[in-house]
């Protein structure tokens, strides 16, 4: 999955009065590293029940991973998390769901979270709030049928576009939109950089309350995560889950044998 990631200090696509223009989701990347991300997008995301970052003063991190197909590094993720008991949140489409059944039951029964990434990964903003409402109904349908939980309320718009209406129609259906304040150019499979590289890179952008997105289709991202989880505790950051962000409890986490 090719994604556009808009990050640093990409230009919003659209005028701030309009709530049916496109925007991709972009952050003000700070000049001194650790320091916490800005966002000036001319509302307020609380109102829309959505978020970039958690608490600015706590020295947590929320790890997130989309997922919109399998590249065979998930497993190995997934291993790792396991032995260093991270939670996680893995968004997903429709179609991984359907052909990675035993990733996706393995993902729930660790205590992670599996969150929505829409049916068919389409811009959200050019969805009638009818289309994106059954967009986000056809993935959690189909987790409940198969997987025999409700899925939880969190999404993520696919390549992080959006308008005041996609997060509106999000809220009314009970969803939270989760953005994000790091990510980088990990996604493209057949241009990975070094596993050192992926290490660096996601640990000099570790900020308080961060939330990292990263992709779980990156061999270097596979490679690293169990350095970056070990240099980001010892930099004094606790992983914690994305039910946090809405102030729930959280679930019992299990972590395998």
């Amino acid at each position: 999955m090719k994604k556009f990631l808009a990050i640093g200090l990409c230009c919003v696509m659209a005028l701030v009065g309009s709530s049916t223009a496109p925007r991709a989701w972009f952050f003000t990347r700070p000049a001194v590293e650790s320091a916490t991300p800005g966002w000036e997008g001319g509302f307020e995301l609380d109102e829309y029940d959505a978020y970039y970052i958690g608490n600015a003063e706590a020295k947590e991190i929320f790890l997130t991973f989309d997922n919109g197909y399998e590249n065979g590094y998930t497993s190995v993720i997934l291993d790792i998390l396991r032995d260093k008991q991270v939670p996680a949140a893995f968004f997903v489409t429709k179609s991984y769901l359907r052909e990675n059944v035993d990733l996706v039951r393995r993902m729930m029964d660790e205590g992670h979270i599996v969150a929505n990434h829409t049916v068919r990964h389409k811009s959200s903003p050019t969805l009638t709030a009818e289309e994106l409402a059954a967009e986000l109904a056809g993935v959690a349908d189909f987790y409940a049928e198969n997987f025999g939980q409700d899925m939880p309320k969190f999404w993520r718009p696919p390549m992080g576009q959006y308008n005041l209406d996609t997060l509106k129609t999000a809220k009314n259906e009970g969803y939270a939109t989760v953005f994000w304040s790091f990510a980088y150019q990990d996604w493209l499979t057949d241009n990975q950089p070094s596993a050192a590289f992926a290490h660096k890179k996601v640990v000099d952008g570790l900020h308080n309350g961060a939330i990292l997105l990263l992709h779980s289709v990156s061999r270097a991202n596979a490679e690293a995560m169990g350095d970056i989880i070990s240099s980001a505790r010892e930099l004094g950051y606790e992983f914690v889950d994305l039910h946090k962000l809405r102030g729930e409890v959280f679930p019992p986490r299990i972590f395998g044998d």
